[in-house]
């Protein structure tokens, strides 16, 4: 494992290749990149039993041939219901296709440049099931989940799930590079004058729209020769974390990070990243202020004390978090390629392609 150790005046503090998951700071909990390249789907969106044989139904993490079923069963790929508490997670889909359903009575259907932000607050079920789409062709699927840390005082909030569809959600394009703002606000620093751009709001109790957590995602694209300078963090205890996917000639500060890295920057600093590769380079940055919080995680509950996490589980044991009102634990809405948020709390719909 490769470690860039800081020295004066860089604003390079490390340097640390990746493993799966991503390892994060807080108040970021973990980042999960799935990439898969699944064979063409059959009738019922799923893989026929010729492609199943080396890979384990119910716990196939292992890629084989190109891709996993993850938690799946019976040739579709992706997450049954399971129940989350105390965090949020932010799903960031650059291929492929993504079925949700929750314990609310939400469903819906997200695509390739989609992101879904879910606030699991005080407990929520949910599944995500990756349909197979595609019966012609290899079904192409990337996703990065990022798992987000809550304070203590809104660990039980009221659960939540909303859609950022590709459509909407706000760039920042210069000269072959491209900045996805899912949270925090963005300064363009190519142009004195250039307004700040704003997010999407993401749910109503997330952390990230309190001003105090200087919460920022962007993904950040560049295209061979493109440069790009970010924009400085603007409170003193903020940290800022880039992570490089696979690639080469990608530069931050000038110095060659190369692909498959965590990279943490002083945040308060201007930040200059060029591309001297020959092909497309992506960065994910995540930025937030610290919670410095105890933090007790079991898989799929966060909290403060082992106190909560007892009654966490006691929790879920007696209520099922609402219940799970699905006829399957991996329910799938059919075929076609049409993307759609149902909430069940008013009974709207939204199709981004209306």
């Amino acid at each position: 494992m490769e470690t860039i150790r800081p020295i004066e005046g860089n604003p390079i503090l490390e340097s640390i290749e990746l493993s799966w998951p991503w390892a994060t700071i807080d108040p970021f909990l973990l980042c999960a990149p799935q990439i898969d390249h699944y064979p063409p789907g059959n009738t019922v969106q799923k893989l026929d039993p010729e492609h199943l044989q080396g890979h384990r139904a119910g716990n196939d993490f292992a890629n084989a041939d190109g891709y996993s079923l993850y938690f799946g069963k019976d040739g579709l790929p992706g997450f049954p219901s399971h129940p989350h508490l105390g965090m949020e997670t932010v799903s960031i889909l650059r291929k492929g296709y993504v079925d949700h359903a929750d314990s609310l009575g939400n469903s819906g259907r997200y695509g390739p440049g989609d992101v879904q932000w879910m606030t699991a607050g005080g407990g929520i079920q949910h599944a995500e099931m990756f349909p197979l789409l595609h019966d012609d062709r290899i079904n192409e699927f990337e996703l990065f989940q990022i798992w987000l840390n809550m304070p203590g005082r809104s660990k039980y909030v009221a659960p939540e799930y909303r859609m950022m569809w590709a459509e909407k959600i706000p760039h920042h394009v210069h000269e072959g590079a491209d900045v996805t703002i899912i949270a925090g606000t963005y300064q363009p620093m190519e142009a004195p004058g250039l307004a700040p751009i704003e997010p999407l709001p993401p749910t109503q109790s997330t952390w990230a729209a309190n001003p105090d957590s200087e919460l920022a995602i962007w993904v950040i694209t560049l295209q061979p020769g493109a440069r790009l300078t970010l924009p400085p963090a603007l409170l003193q205890a903020n940290q800022r974390t880039l992570y490089t996917l696979a690639g080469r000639g990608m530069f931050v500060a000038e110095q060659d990070v190369g692909g498959n890295h965590r990279i943490r920057v002083v945040a308060q600093q201007t930040l200059l990243l060029e591309n001297r590769g020959t092909k497309e380079n992506t960065l994910i940055l995540m930025q937030g202020v610290p919670l410095q919080e105890p933090t007790i995680r079991s898989t799929v509950y966060v909290t403060n004390t082992i106190a909560e996490l007892r009654q966490a589980k006691l929790d879920f044991q007696q209520t099922e978090f609402g219940g799970w009102p699905w006829p399957h634990r991996e329910p799938m809405h059919g075929p076609g390629f049409r993307r759609f948020a149902r909430y069940a709390e008013d009974g709207s719909e939204e199709d981004p392609a209306a």
